[in-house]
């Protein structure tokens, strides 16, 4: 909710801090039992004061400023903007979730949503369908990926300026409910009209499950949501019965969702009464999770795969398989979200997510990185210049003054706040790197790919599946030309010599997301991981004796 339109005078902003500041600070030196008089200035100069209740102190302020502020004040709005300072001074991931804001915060973690069934991206201010969910409403009754959105219930959204979570929320929609919608596709010279009835939508947290080799498996998981156990499940019996004997977890990007989902998949990695985390707050006592079945994968060779973007859930499993000299951890330090969030609902149907505990490993790492109450920018910006710094190679360098705690197996683990990897897998360098990455921020590899699959869609189609594209389409030297030419009308420089050693990178990156567009993730990842880094060491890992080497204690 933003600021300007919080008040209809913009004034009282620039006194709200100083009312808030003011209450804090009184009620910390004060306490409860002691009467609160705050004085105000008669017309005449003179002070008068009017005494609170000890108990209702912010209420009675509230109440006081609603009735007699100079301004209209919308009273909802106070409370919630009074409810997110209040929480801000506590923790960085203590929250307030207004009722208006609750599904789109829950919906994800609840595996559904109800809509209309597809993805889709703003290109070029106009929202393009990537993916019509398939048993969707939208495909049942013909929305086609490349399909151009252009009204919504005969209002105009393309090339107006509107952004994505608006167009989300105006398909979006109680079960049942119908919303028209006018559509451009190409070659077609009039618009196709839609009445679409809105359904449940699964939203599925596991993006990718394949085999890798005749051994190595491969899952990754984007969060962890009520269906999460069951999807990995599926995916493990599955890869399993095609031989699977060893396997990748990736937790890359997974920024958390549920913990006891966490639990039940490190469930499925440990064997019963292995520890797998731990919980402790000044208002919770400790409560400890072991592994308690028989799992599906708990002694073949396993790797997880973590980023500094893994978080919370994902560094619940990271830190169990590490701590019980499980498997290696491979990739680059995680986030270090190790704070629990109790939610409570509201009457109105907002909520509140407050911290009452904090996450610790099995050897008694806190996941959570350091950080001052209230001081959430500083918080952020230390995550942001660890990521742009990179961490250095060797472990016992990457946390200066960290903590060392020893596995059962006699291995070193570090604390200091997120789970640092067995084997660190820093962000490439190279005399290309800079060129790479400029195209990468700036998405014009995306856009490329995107343009180019939406124009050659019915002859990438000739491939049929996932499989003959990754093993017959190729980036030759004419969609090169093409992209690099592409490059410099959108003001990116490049040496022509590129033309003739071209970086690797960049033809995988094409190929990788051409195929996304028409055959999704089953085309996209496995293209994709030929240039990733973590991917392949982790495989290599797997198929050499150095898997081994790194659980034993010592091992550099």
């Amino acid at each position: 909710m933003s600021e300007n339109k919080f008040y209809k005078n913009k004034r009282f902003n620039i006194y709200l801090p100083l009312l808030f500041a003011v209450v804090l600070v009184i009620g910390v030196f004060l306490g409860i039992n002691l009467n609160f008089k705050s004085s105000f200035q008669k017309p005449d100069g003179k002070f008068f004061s009017i005494s609170f209740d000890n108990y209702n102190k912010i209420n009675n302020i509230l109440n006081y400023v609603y009735d007699s502020y100079v301004d209209a004040i919308d009273r909802t709005e106070l409370e919630e903007h009074t409810i997110k300072n209040l929480l801000k001074t506590l923790d960085p991931h203590s929250s307030y979730i207004p009722a208006s804001e609750f599904r789109e915060y829950t919906d994800p973690l609840m595996g559904k949503f109800e809509g209309i069934g597809i993805e889709f991206n703003m290109i070029k201010d106009t929202a393009m369908i990537i993916n019509p969910i398939p048993g969707g409403p939208s495909e049942k009754i013909g929305l086609m990926a490349g399909d151009r959105i252009v009204k919504v219930e005969d209002k105009n959204i393309a090339g107006v300026n509107i952004s994505s979570a608006d167009i989300v929320n105006m398909l979006k929609g109680e079960k049942g409910t119908k919303v028209n919608v006018s559509v451009y596709r190409r070659g077609v010279d009039d618009l196709l009209e839609f009445t679409i009835t809105r359904d449940e939508i699964p939203s599925y947290s596991l993006d990718i499950a394949y085999i890798v080799d005749e051994k190595i498996g491969y899952i990754k998981l984007s969060r962890f949501s009520a269906t999460t156990h069951k999807e990995f499940r599926s995916a493990l019996d599955r890869l399993k019965s095609k031989g699977m004997s060893q396997m990748i977890l990736d937790l890359r990007g997974n920024q958390g969702g549920f913990m006891d989902i966490a639990i039940n998949i490190a469930d499925e990695l440990l064997e019963p009464r292995n520890l797998i985390v731990y919980t402790d707050g000044h208002k919770r006592s400790r409560s400890y999770a072991h592994a308690e079945r028989k799992g599906a994968f708990e002694s073949q060779p396993l790797i997880i795969l973590i980023d500094e973007w893994s978080a919370s859930a994902s560094e619940i499993i990271a830190g169990a398989v590490q701590d019980n000299d499980r498997g290696l951890i491979v990739g680059r330090r995680s986030f270090g979200k190790g704070l629990v969030q109790e939610q409570v609902q509201l009457g109105d149907g907002s909520a509140i997510r407050l911290t009452v505990a904090r996450y610790y490993t099995p050897t008694g790492r806190s996941i959570q990185s350091p950080y001052e109450p209230g001081d959430t920018e500083d918080y952020f910006s230390s995550f942001f210049d660890r990521l742009m710094k990179d961490e250095p190679h060797h472990n016992d360098t990457v946390i200066n003054d960290s903590l060392k705690f020893e596995t059962p197996a006699g291995r070193t683990v570090y604390g200091g706040g997120g789970i640092t990897p067995d084997l660190i897998v820093p962000f490439p360098t190279g005399e290309n790197t800079k060129f790479f990455n400029t195209l990468i921020n700036r998405g014009l590899i995306y856009q490329f790919a995107f343009d180019y699959a939406d124009r050659n869609r019915d002859k990438l189609a000739r491939y049929k599946n996932a499989e003959g594209f990754i093993n017959n389409f190729i980036i030759d030297n004419t969609i090169l030309s093409r992209f690099y030419q592409f490059v410099n009308e959108n003001g990116v420089e490049y040496d022509p010599k590129d033309l003739e050693n071209p970086d690797e990178r960049i033809k995988n990156h094409l190929k990788a997301y051409i195929g996304r567009n028409i055959y999704g993730n089953d085309a996209f990842f496995p293209v994709f991981h030929k240039k990733d880094r973590a991917f392949k060491k982790a495989v290599k890992l797997l198929q050499s004796n150095d898997y081994i080497t790194y659980l034993e204690p010592g091992a550099e």
